[in-house]
């Protein structure tokens, strides 16, 4: 299945480029300039790993996961299920990230970070790595290495290991803020974020837990992830000026089609209803990423964890006409394996 995606990634960026299709998909404009970004490895590469939006997995499109790869060295914004695959399909070497950045905690966003961390250990990585999300992250990290406990146990006996997982991993919890916050700053990027609008006020009154975007400023480019987010002034702000904004897209017509198939089948037994009020309050339209991208003056829209993606039957042009009712610049639908 992993090969099936790859190939239909490549296959449909060369039909791109052939049939001149730029202003739906401008596959061929961005694949030429990866081409030449790889040429200088100091250059910032984006590669979407996973763009399902939900927890939605498919053969076609795994859950959310981005990589920002500047100098060889990838820094994963979500670790969604399937990134492990997507990482090694990707040709990244998941034994050097050094840094996985999450957006909020829902586990389409979470469902990797141990099996990517389990197999660090095991892959003989020794080197920190470090995860960074709003509150709980650091929560969440000390249960992917207890996840691993037996893992290590055996092998620390039977391998002669030396090397223990919680001296290696480590999480940390992001302050929220809706002014920007430094998240990192080494040799090769800067990182901040902000609080998005994931979480309406009367489930933050209700709990610690918070949702972020991100922003990373490279030498060669600055990319901004919104993360799951209604509209948000505080996303706009930071998002500003960017060279592309990487933002979740739902057209809520065709997502409510495929939720009540999943209903039909059996899935949201416990509320159904209740799950559509977050699916469709908590997330951004095709429309809102258009208005947020223009408000914020980036030069391209990638939609990312797009809605229905893979669970429905919805074209590339139904998803840009909605950006159209705002946004004038370059669009791109976000497949898995695209590089940008």
């Amino acid at each position: 299945m992993p090969a099936t995606r790859r190939q239909f990634t490549k296959s449909l960026l060369s039909f791109t480029c052939l049939a001149g299709a730029a202003a739906a998909l401008p596959g061929g404009l961005w694949t030429r300039r990866a081409s030449a970004q790889t040429r200088d490895a100091r250059s910032a590469r984006l590669i979407l790993l996973g763009t399902q939006g939900g927890p939605n997995y498919t053969p076609e499109r795994a859950e959310t996961a981005s990589a920002v790869v500047v100098d060889g060295i990838a820094y994963l914004v979500d670790c969604g299920y399937g990134t492990l695959g997507a990482l090694i399909e990707g040709g990244l070497n998941y034994l050097e990230v050094p840094h996985i950045f999450l957006t909020h905690l829902h586990d389409d966003h979470t469902a990797d970070v141990a099996a990517l961390l389990s197999h660090q250990w095991t892959s003989g990585r020794i080197e920190p790595t470090t995860v960074h999300g709003p509150y709980g992250t650091k929560a969440l990290v000390d249960g992917a290495v207890a996840f691993s406990a037996a893992n290590v146990a055996i092998r620390l006996v039977d391998e002669a290991r030396s090397v223990k997982p919680q001296d290696l991993f480590s999480g940390t919890d992001v302050a929220a803020s809706r002014s920007p916050v430094e998240v990192l700053e080494d040799e090769r990027v800067a990182v901040t974020a902000v609080e998005n609008t994931h979480y309406p006020e009367s489930a933050r009154e209700r709990m610690p837990h918070r949702s972020i975007a991100y922003r990373f400023d490279t030498s060669s480019r600055s990319i901004v992830f919104s993360g799951d987010t209604a509209y948000s002034p505080a996303l706009v702000s930071l998002a500003r000026g960017a060279d592309m904004l990487v933002c979740e897209a739902m057209d809520t017509a065709a997502m409510r089609k495929a939720f009540e198939a999943k209903v039909a089948a059996g899935a949201y037994a416990d509320n159904p209803e209740g799950i559509w009020r977050h699916i469709a309050g908590t997330h951004t339209s095709t429309e809102e990423a258009g208005r947020m991208a223009e408000e914020a003056g980036v030069r391209v829209l990638v939609l990312n964890h797009v809605l229905p993606g893979a669970i429905g039957d919805l074209s590339d042009d139904a998803y840009i006409a909605g950006v159209r009712k705002a946004f004038s610049g370059e669009v791109v639908v976000g497949r898995d394996l695209m590089e940008l």
